[in-house]
């Protein structure tokens, strides 16, 4: 008789760099970079992002996000 045993968890590390994987597979690359407050100001200015949602860190990126895939085409 033959018995389950199930997966294990894996670890941080191992999640991390299964991630980093996927995106590069999806040709994305995860970058860090610093950002002005007169660049969140220029983005509040085009209608990009809501004045009240300048410290919302998502809110931000979705706003550069919009400017790059506009930029970008």
């Amino acid at each position: 008789m033959q018995t389950f045993t199930p997966p294990q968890p894996r670890s941080p590390g191992a999640e991390r760099m299964a991630r980093h994987r996927r995106r590069r597979k999806g040709g994305f690359r995860c970058l860090t970079i610093e950002f002005r407050e007169r660049e969140v100001d220029v983005l509040i200015e085009q209608g990009r992002l809501a004045a009240e949602s300048r410290a919302d860190r998502t809110a931000v990126l979705k706003a550069l996000y919009g400017f790059l895939e506009d930029t970008l085409r």
